[in-house]
C-alpha cells in the first residue's frame, strides 16, 4: 500500500479501516510513522489508541518515547496503559524510572503486570525488588502472585537474601494461592531459610500448598 492510501486510510471514519493504515505503517521508518501515529493515540476507539501506543514501542523516536510518557496522564482505559507500559519497557533503561512511577501510582493489575512482565530481574534487580515489594502491599491478588513469581529472578544477584526475606514474610498468609506461590518460589532456592519454610509448607493444612512444595521434585 502507498504511503498516501495509508494516510487515507488512518483519516477514515471506518475503524477498520484505520486499524488497516496503522498494520501498514510497519514498512516504513520510525521518522514516517511516528507523525502518523501520534494523532491516533486520542482516537475514540481504545483498539485503535492501543495500536497506535504499541507502534510507537515498534518504531522508536525521541518524540515517540515523549508521546508515551504524556499519554498516561489521560488515557482512561487501563488496557491501553498496559500497552503503553509495554512500549515504554522497549526503550530499555531510560524507561525504568518511568516504570517504577508509574507501578506506584496506578494500581490497575493489568498495568502492573505489564511492568512485572517487562523488568529483567538480572538487569535491574534493584527496581525490579521494589516493584516487587510494592505489588505485595496491594490487595490485588494477581498482582501478589505475580510479584512472588517474579522475585525467583533475584536468585543469585545481590539482592537474593532481600528477595528471600519479602518472600519468607508470606510463608503463613491467610490466602491459599499465596502460600502456594510461595512454596513453587522458594523450591529455587538452595537456601537454609528456604528450606526451612519448605518444611513448614510440606505440612501445610491445605493440599494444594503440599502439592505445590512438591512440584519441582517431579
Amino acid at each position: 500500500m502507498q504511503l498516501s492510501q495509508i494516510q487515507d486510510c488512518l483519516g477514515s471514519a471506518d475503524p477498520q479501516k484505520r486499524m488497516r493504515g496503522i498494520t501498514e505503517l510497519r514498512f516504513f521508518t520510525p521518522e514516517i510513522v511516528v507523525p502518523l501515529l501520534q494523532p491516533l493515540i486520542t482516537d475514540k476507539e481504545f483498539v485503535i489508541r492501543s495500536f497506535a501506543v504499541k507502534g510507537l514501542g515498534i518504531k522508536q523516536t525521541p518524540e515517540a518515547f515523549l508521546t508515551l510518557l504524556n499519554h498516561l496522564d489521560y488515557e482512561i482505559d487501563p488496557n491501553v496503559r498496559a500497552e503503553v507500559a509495554n512500549s515504554l519497557a522497549k526503550y530499555g533503561k531510560v524507561a525504568v524510572p518511568h516504570l517504577l512511577e508509574l507501578f506506584e501510582r496506578d494500581f490497575n493489575w493489568l498495568v502492573r503486570h505489564s511492568i512485572l512482565a517487562s523488568l529483567d530481574g538480572k538487569e535491574f534487580p534493584e527496581i525490579l525488588l521494589k516493584i516487587c515489594f510494592l505489588g505485595l502491599q496491594g490487595h490485588d491478588i494477581e498482582v501478589c502472585l505475580a510479584s512472588i513469581a517474579h522475585l525467583e529472578q533475584l536468585k543469585g544477584t545481590n539482592h537474593q537474601l532481600e528477595a528471600l526475606e519479602i518472600i519468607l514474610a508470606h510463608v503463613n498468609s491467610d490466602n491459599v494461592a499465596i502460600r502456594s506461590q510461595v512454596a513453587r518460589v522458594l523450591s529455587s532456592f538452595n537456601d537454609l531459610k528456604a528450606r526451612s519454610a519448605l518444611l513448614i509448607l510440606r505440612n501445610d493444612s491445605d493440599y494444594r500448598v503440599v502439592g505445590a512444595t512438591l512440584e519441582n521434585l517431579i
